[in-house]
């Protein structure tokens, strides 16, 4: 086992002060820290501490000893996952990722007609999925999955204009995907003309429901915040369809191929495919390409599971039915000082969270401080993990996923 130095990766909607804070670092940075990226992605690997060899370098020197010999057969030789801590000061893009056989589909299709894997129209940069999964740290507000669609037409009828009125039918007449589709699609293809006429009736009325402490409120100064940061987006609109959430620390969401979602603020531990394939549909400056959006949208609709993760021993695990990753929670109140084992013949990345813990092995032993990670190989038997001092601990344990997935219920 390892200790691991990771990139933080500079993006304009990340903190001054979250990621510096929890690596000890002088606060606020001088810019904005969106994601500490933990894990071999080719773009920005960390390394390990001793070496100060990349963990990518590391795992291709040796993939059956680092990942173990199924898993390296599996993955082709790589690590299949990515862990992070998200930043989320301003509003991520709206997007979507797409599935395993829509990411090799279109990779095949932008290498046959040449464009550059670097190219800013690029949707396709690599042939694999990307589903993520994001647990909150802190209270973490994010739009994600079509919402029910009689909720979401009482929520239009709350802030009904005249010219919004034709779309609220449009939805009323068909409250089902289908209908969410055709709503959706007339509304992100809309001209700017369009749009401009449209979103200033509608940012009065919901300023006039928050005001009034409508039901809706919570969702009306979403679209007031959105408006005001991407003035003249068609995303905007595209929100008011969408569940909004608060998680609370330690609630997560599991985001599968085609589901719509954008984070809009908080702090959170995400998981995800080791993949760059995004589908941008807005509330972005950056490549939106609607008709390749729309081919790989899932526009099945209601409330959006949200998990505390299932007990197994010490661990809470947060299922989901993606292969590529597993990722679990370990807490130990104030004065708890057992010692909880760790899953053993996978390779795993232990990034701590809150306190400060020791992992121990058959031969050694190692302290891992808040905002310290450090990765196993899978060759590493009969580890554990315990708090180091007495006021709590809490890390969170990535892997890959099982052999056979779960069905994906979404």
């Amino acid at each position: 086992m390892d200790l691991l130095r990771n990139a933080v990766r500079p993006y304009a909607w990340g903190s001054r002060t979250t990621i510096a804070e929890l690596l000890g670092h002088p606060v606020p940075a001088p810019h904005p820290e969106a994601e500490l990226w933990m894990g071999a992605h080719p773009g920005d690997p960390s390394h390990l501490a001793a070496s100060d060899k990349s963990l990518l370098a590391h795992i291709e020197a040796d993939p059956e000893a680092e990942l173990g010999a199924d898993n390296a057969a599996r993955w082709g030789n790589r690590l299949p996952f990515l862990l992070k801590i998200l930043a989320v000061e301003e509003p991520l893009s709206l997007q979507a990722h797409p599935s395993a056989e829509q990411a090799a589909e279109g990779y095949e299709r932008e290498e046959a007609a040449g464009v550059g894997r670097d190219a800013a129209n690029r949707n396709y940069p690599d042939p694999t999925a990307k589903p993520e999964l994001v647990c909150a740290l802190t209270e973490f507000h994010a739009l994600a999955g079509f919402r029910d669609p009689d909720r979401t037409v009482a929520l239009l009828d709350a802030v009904r204009t005249p010219s919004l009125s034709p779309y609220i039918d449009l939805l009323g007449d068909q409250p089902d995907s289908d209908g969410l589709r055709a709503l959706f699609t007339t509304w992100i293809t809309l001209p700017q003309t369009a749009l401009e006429a449209l979103l200033p009736d509608l940012f009065d009325a919901c300023v006039a429901h928050v005001k009034g402490r409508g039901e809706f409120a919570a969702e009306c100064r979403t679209v007031l915040e959105l408006g005001e940061r991407y003035p003249g987006d068609a995303g905007v609109l595209a929100a008011l369809l969408l569940n909004r959430l608060v998680l609370n620390p330690g609630e997560a969401i599991y985001l599968p191929a085609g589901n719509l979602h954008a984070y809009l603020h908080g702090t959170g531990v995400e998981i995800l495919a080791n993949s760059d394939n995004i589908l941008r549909g807005g509330l972005t400056p950056k490549h939106v390409d609607v008709p390749e959006l729309l081919r790989v949208l899932d526009f099945r609709c209601g409330d959006m599971p949200v998990t505390s993760g299932e007990p197994d021993g010490r661990r809470h695990v947060y299922p989901t039915p993606a292969p590529e990753f597993e990722l679990s929670r370990l807490e130990w109140a104030a004065g708890d000082a057992e010692a909880a084992p760790l899953p053993s013949a996978r390779p795993q990345i232990l990034v701590c969270t809150h306190g400060k813990v020791t992992v121990e092995g058959e031969s050694d032993t190692v302290e891992l401080d808040r905002g310290r990670s450090m990765w196993i190989p899978a060759t590493d038997a009969a580890l554990s993990v315990r708090p180091s001092g007495s006021d709590g601990a809490q890390v969170f344990l990535a892997t890959v996923g099982a052999e056979s997935p779960l069905h994906d219920t979404l």
